[in-house]
């Protein structure tokens, strides 16, 4: 039962306006009440929680966890799909998974590999006018999609000559459906031949590092365990893509927060935490599930009911954050990196310091090398040609640019 009589506000998830302008319609959910009941065809009705003290409580309270059900399985052969869900869902495997692997994880292993990041950077940017068609050039396509994809093959250890297997599997997990099923066999082969590759050819990098780190121990990584760490970072390599295309985008559709990024690089560590929070690329995380009744925010929930953070919501309270509508590469570090992109608990990005370096290394190189970037059209034409209406995240499938203003420069 409820603790409050006040009734609850109702977002339909594919609601026009919900997918179109979502940061307005939970921001007006979030000023009614901490709670929201999202709603969607053929679904269970979903508890939704807008504030960002109590998002952030719920994100870390172990009576609520990741399940099967919290992901849409694709049709996929369960052997396929046993490495995926021993990562993400909650209870002793993930606990013992995220101990032995999150050391590889380190913010001054990723610092390391800043030099690694830089030369693939410089890569994809080397080849970015090539690759223009009547003058423009997609920089989604580009440059966006294939960067995470090969930054992290590199960070893990995929060998070189793989990697534009990669950039498939990768493309092939951001459109889920049967281009993902059927994938999963070559995807789930490529990580055993990596592993096994590794094996006989250490480098510096992480798998490389976990098979000999874990050499002797009596508790370490099996196979099928490092198939996992491997599968759950490269396919969830779109995340990231979609930060930087959103960022792209929120930058230049912003020209004052972009000249005060270029005057000074040392706010680049500002600016991202700021772009996470204001156009992240999360706006609902996964459902989690009661395992007993638990009380957020007055309302009693019952055991068994899907609950999901608002991140939509969360990282523009204005309890939180001062003018919270507003992009503001200046705000306090101390206030954005409050914001939730990233989650928090047990299921915080494992990767997010290896996604800062990144974002660092792309944003400032990118905006250096082309000081004339310009968008193609106008950001709100942008916006509703290419913004993808999904309920639970924020993309883009192009973002066009004019490659005409692009110069070569370092």
């Amino acid at each position: 039962m409820t603790l409050t009589k006040r009734p609850l506000p109702r977002v339909v998830l594919i609601d026009p306006e919900a997918l179109q302008h979502p940061f307005a319609v939970y921001a007006k959910a979030r000023e009614a009440a901490p709670l929201v009941r999202l709603l969607a065809p053929g679904l269970t009705p979903i508890w939704g929680v807008t504030r960002h003290r109590d998002a952030k409580a719920m994100l870390a309270d172990a009576r609520l966890v990741l399940t099967q059900r919290s992901f849409i399985r694709p049709d996929t052969p369960g052997e396929y799909m046993v490495s995926m869900q021993m990562m993400l869902t909650d209870g002793p495997t993930h606990k013992r998974l995220r101990r032995l692997t999150s050391p590889g994880f380190l913010p001054r292993r990723s610092a390391k590999f800043r030099e690694h990041i830089q030369s693939i950077v410089d890569d994809l940017l080397d080849a970015l006018v090539e690759s223009e068609t009547d003058g423009v050039v997609d920089l989604f396509k580009n440059f966006a999609r294939p960067l995470p994809t090969d930054v992290i093959c590199a960070f893990i250890g995929i060998p070189e000559s793989d990697r534009l297997h990669w950039r498939e599997y990768g493309a092939a997990a951001a459109e889920a459906g049967d281009g993902f099923a059927n994938a999963m066999p070559g995807i789930v082969k490529s990580t055993h031949d990596a592993i096994a590759y590794r094996r006989n050819n250490p480098g510096e990098d992480l798998i490389s590092d976990l098979v000999r780190i874990h050499h002797d121990d009596e508790d370490r990584l099996s196979d099928p365990e490092m198939v996992t760490l491997i599968l759950v970072l490269v396919l969830s390599s779109g995340t990231t893509t979609n930060f930087m295309a959103n960022s792209v985008l929120a930058l230049l559709a912003h020209p004052d927060q972009l000249a005060l990024l270029r005057n000074d690089n040392m706010l680049m560590a500002m600016a991202i935490e700021e772009l996470m929070r204001w156009c992240g690329p999360d706006l609902l995380t996964a459902p989690r599930y009661t395992l007993e009744d638990v009380e957020i925010a007055g309302v009693r929930i019952p055991e068994g009911e899907p609950v999901m953070a608002v991140i939509a919501s969360a990282n523009r309270d204005p309890r939180v954050f001062d003018d919270p509508e507003r992009l503001d590469i200046t705000r306090p570090i101390a206030q954005s990196s409050e914001q939730l992109g990233f989650a928090h608990g047990a299921h915080y990005c494992i990767g997010a310091a290896v996604a800062r370096v990144m974002a660092d290394v792309a944003l400032t190189t990118l905006f250096r090398r082309f000081p004339d970037l310009a968008l193609a059209s106008t950001s709100p034409e942008i916006e509703a040609a290419h913004r993808v209406a999904d309920p639970g995240t924020w993309r883009l499938d192009s973002l066009p640019q004019f490659t005409s203003l692009l110069e070569r420069r370092h």
